[in-house]
């Protein structure tokens, strides 16, 4: 089966980390790589491993749409609100790295499969994507009526994009944990924090059942299942302790280790981010083939 051609819009930390990550895919060939610093290492590193290098911004790309079917926007929000209609009107399947929420939200373990015709799909947010899955895990058995989560990773792994959108972090991932963590209420709180050595990235998840709806061995075996789906194609992911249960409250630790391609493994922040693109990029491609062949 050919790959599927796929391009990179900002070679940024998400968006280098993105290009390691994709020149292992089996289904998926990245063709180019898209900033507007021609300095930036991102695009220094893609132009040595022979990718095509575009350094004039998104215009750049759209006068070569050839080049691709897929794009990654790896850039900002409020820069993904313009991207979004240009790559439209190109008639590009788009993956939206940015809290932008300008399509459907999609975290890979739990609502993939009900969005894979979608043109442009959003990403939510890394804490969206390490505890969202756990409010579903939870929701799945017993109604959660309010979900609150922190996030908690290392401001050396925050880079300048990531601290631009702090407050559509916040609004974006509580409507995350909402719509598809499937709490009533939600509400995000993201944490920088600067110790040294670098810390790990953490979660915590605390969500409120239903009173008299909580069943302790169907929800930690339902979060223990989910636990093995997202590390299907985030292996650093990891509970770190048993869920604790108080009454109709549930509260969930997680860590987030990275894989190392690109910052240090301190960073599960990016490598949870791009793991869950490049997953979504994969079931795109599946899709597209699979049309193509009927």
């Amino acid at each position: 089966m050919s790959k599927v051609k796929v391009a990179i819009l900002g070679s940024g930390n998400i968006g280098t980390d993105l290009m390691i990550k994709l020149g292992r895919s089996e289904i998926l060939e990245l063709t180019t790589v898209i900033g507007i610093d021609p300095e930036s290492d991102g695009l220094r590193r893609a132009k040595e491993l022979g990718y095509t290098a575009i350094d004039t911004g998104l215009e750049g790309f759209l006068e070569r749409p050839e080049l691709a079917d897929i794009v990654f926007d790896a850039t900002s929000a409020k820069a993904h609100i313009r991207h979004a209609k240009l790559l439209k009107e190109a008639g590009k399947k788009v993956i939206d790295m940015t809290p932008a929420a300008r399509g459907p939200f999609v975290v890979p373990s739990v609502n993939m499969g009900s969005n894979i015709e979608a043109e442009n799909i959003n990403l939510i947010t890394c804490g969206g994507q390490a505890t969202i899955p756990m409010v579903h895990a939870v929701n799945r058995v017993s109604p959660v009526e309010y979900a609150e989560i922190v996030a908690t990773i290392s401001s050396r792994s925050a880079g300048p994009g990531t601290r631009a959108n702090i407050d559509e972090f916040t609004v974006t991932t509580s409507r995350g944990i909402e719509e598809v963590g499937g709490a009533k209420k939600g509400k995000a709180i993201i944490i920088l924090n600067p110790a040294e050595p670098p810390i790990l990235m953490r979660d915590t998840v605390y969500a409120l059942v239903e009173e008299g709806k909580m069943d302790e061995a169907k929800i930690t075996q339902s979060i223990k299942e989910m636990e093995k789906a997202v590390q299907s194609y985030v292996p650093g992911y990891r509970l770190r302790t048993e869920p604790i249960f108080d009454g109709n409250k549930v509260t969930i630790f997680i860590e987030v280790e990275g894989a190392g391609d690109y910052l240090p493994k301190y960073s599960g922040n990016l490598d949870i981010m791009t793991a869950a693109g490049v997953k979504v990029a994969e079931e795109f491609a599946k899709n597209l083939k699979a049309n193509q062949l009927v």
